[in-house]
Formats: C-alpha cells, structure tokens, sequence
C-alpha cells in the first residue's frame, strides 16, 4: 500500500535482519508443533494503531466474516481458522518482531497483511519464505519475493485505464502529481507518467509530502493553480488525502481541473465532504455500492453478521475477506503450506473475493476495475474495465 511512513531504511531492515535470525535459530521446532495443532492459525496483520487505523475494524471483521464461512464449511484441510489480529500500524521492525513470535510461540501457518509497504518489505526480509504470506492491498507493483503472493491494484490497474479514460473523454493533456514521500507514490506515479506520455499527455508537475506531518497544501495548491493542469493525480494517503482535496477546492480549482486518486475509498471520500469532491474520480477494484450480485450478497452476510453498527465497507478491508479465501484455496489446492507447492499451485488459482471470483498469475491477481465520479460523497460508477492484468506477474 500505501506505505504510511518513509520506505524501509537502515533501521528497519537490521531488526528485521535480526527477527529473521532469532527465527531461523529454531528451525523444526515451530514446524513440528505447528503440525500437531489442529487449528488453522493465520497472523492476521492490520493497522490496529497509526495512522491507518482508519481501516482497521473494516480489515478485522471482513477477515473475520470470510473465517466464519470457511470455517462452516469445514475450515483448511480439516482444520478450523483461528485468526490472531496483530498491529502492523508501528514501525515495520516492530511488526517483524511480532511475526517471529507469531511463528515461534503461536506456530501460525500463515500471514495475511493488509499495511503498507514499507511493513511488508520487512516481514519479507523476516519471514523469508518459511511461511505464506498473503499482501491483500492496493500496492506498488513488483513483489515477487518466495512464497509471497499480492492481490492488491497495481499502477497498471489503476493508472493505466484511467489515464486513458481522461485523455479519450476529457480530453486530457497535462497532468500534475501530488503525493506523500515513499515507495508507493514514487513508484506508482513514475509508471503513471509513462501512461500519460503514452496518450499524447505531459507531466507539468510532480511534488511530494512528508506523510502525516502537519500538511496544510495551500504553497502546492497555489503551485498547481500557476501550473493551470487539465488533471491533478493524487497518491496522497488518508488525512493528507482530505487535507489536499478540502484545500484544492477550497481554492476553487474544482471547477475546471480534474482529479485522479489512487487510494480514494468511502472512508477517505466522507472525510473530503460533499462541497469538495466537484470534479473527483477514483479508479479501484472495488467500491461498496457496485451493483454485482457477489457484492450484494457480500454485504448482506456482512451485514447480518455485523448489524448497524458495522464498520464501513471500502477497498481497503475487503481485501482481507479476499486474503482470507485466497488463503483457503491456495492451501487446499496444494494440500499444505509447502513454499514450493504453494507456488506452483498459486498459477490460475481462482478464489472468492466481496466483487467476484478471482485469479492468481504470477502471484498477482487480474481484477475488474472501476472507475467512480464522486457525487458529493458517493461513488457513481461511470467505466469498468474488465479482467485487468497486474502488469507485475512474477516469473513462474
């Protein structure tokens, strides 16, 4: 994701070295009495703290409602889900830190992760491809680490269609990007200007944000406003995300120049507020009011599980009622956790997600894609784009 924070630095990759090695000091250990326990354990890591804890309960009860189900339809081989929600809002050689005691005290089968990048470059550096470790959301692209599969939006899925859209209905030429300072948005915005480039469009403008710090935008938004752009893209991550769009059209410019954002969802777009989402469009896998019949049987055992008080449904959540099935049909399909097994059994794997069936190549996932236009604060679907390739299949 959305790494919330700087990428991984020296710091982070020592206490992940240092988790890694504290881990591989007991080999057979956790593997054997992992194997004597009949429950199904997967380490569920979700924002519980930080700034991404927005997500959290959304992330807990859909993985939560896809356990249920399996669970009733008699669990992983047998064996009945347990999942252990454990915070991956901190700094990532925290969270590497919980995955050896994951592995060692608990003898989990399996990561689910839905945090951002940063987070899960160190839990690949820890867990080194002893257990599965399922990434659940919208992402960088190319991710290909043993034993690691990704099924989150690439920029080839967002990017690529919607710059299209814009260039072919707006008749698009200049576009300014505007995101937080870390992997995703580097990386995601330098395919994105190859997109525009690609449809007859040119890049007027790239700056980026320290995430989370107190960001006011008005000197970028006077920037962009000098600049006079046909469309703004955004990689800028929840507060940041309003701040920037509250001011943007603060400024009036929601009049004539276009948005793009990369991670704009329910709970993002009600914090950006009827008055300033003029103009605002949002390219995801998934929104909670696309009328598809999986989706609205989704939600109605959502729903029914969590009454009136549940958490509101986003992208970002329902990738780990997503991670949890894949977790299901990865295993079953080959008959265990085996790194090698799991691999060769990930290529065309077909699973059940909150939008539809899925399916796995290269250890990515082709998605259905939708483009949304805000309407005050609602997503109206105006495009989709069916069966979108990751751009980022990992060599078999």
């Amino acid at each position: 994701m959305v790494s919330m924070r700087q990428g991984p630095n020296r710091r982070t990759f020592l206490g992940a070295a240092a988790a890694g090695a504290a881990f591989g000091a007991l080999p057979g250990l956790a593997r054997r009495a992992a194997a004597a326990n009949r429950e199904f354990k997967i380490g569920l890591f979700i924002p519980l703290s930080g700034p991404a804890s927005l997500f959290g309960p959304t992330d807990r009860a859909c993985a939560e409602l896809a356990a249920e189900e399996i669970n009733k339809s008699g669990g992983i081989l047998g064996r009945s889900i347990k999942l252990i929600p454990t915070d991956a809002g901190g700094p990532p050689a925290e969270t590497a830190k919980s995955a050896v005691r994951l592995m060692l005290e608990e003898n989990v089968d399996l990561f689910i992760g839905s945090h951002d990048s940063a987070t899960r470059e160190a839990l690949v550096a820890t867990v080194k491809g002893k257990i599965p470790y399922i990434y659940t959301p919208v992402y960088e692209g190319g991710e290909c680490a043993f034993n690691v599969y990704c099924l989150g939006e690439t920029p080839n899925q967002q990017a690529h269609p919607s710059i299209g859209w814009l260039a072919a209905e707006r008749k698009a030429k200049t576009y300014y990007l505007i995101g937080d300072d870390y992997v995703w948005p580097r990386k995601t915005n330098a395919e994105t200007k190859k997109y525009i480039a690609a449809n007859g469009g040119k890049t007027i403008g790239e700056e980026y944000v320290p995430y989370g710090a107190p960001n006011k935008f008005e000197e970028v938004v006077t920037r962009i406003k000098s600049a006079k752009p046909d469309v703004v893209v955004s990689t800028l991550v929840g507060a940041d995300n309003v701040n920037f769009n509250r001011t943007f059209a603060g400024f009036g410019l929601d009049k004539n120049i276009a948005r793009l954002a990369f991670l704009l969802e329910e709970n993002t777009l009600l914090g950006i507020g009827a008055d300033n989402s003029r103009n605002l469009y949002s390219c995801m896998g998934y929104f909670a009011n696309v009328p598809s019949p999986a989706n609205t049987k989704f939600k109605a055992a959502y729903h029914a599980k969590l009454g009136p008080k549940a958490p509101q449904l986003s992208t970002i959540g329902v990738d780990c009622y997503a991670g949890v099935n894949c977790a299901h049909a990865l295993v079953a399909k080959a008959g265990g956790t085996n790194g090698k097994k799991c691999m060769a059994a990930s290529e065309g794997l077909t699973f059940k997600t909150a939008a539809g069936p899925a399916t796995m190549r290269g250890r990515q996932v082709d998605k259905t894609m939708f483009l949304a236009d805000c309407k005050g604060t609602q997503f109206e679907v105006i495009k989709t784009f069916a069966n979108v390739p990751s751009g980022s299949a990992c060599k078999t």
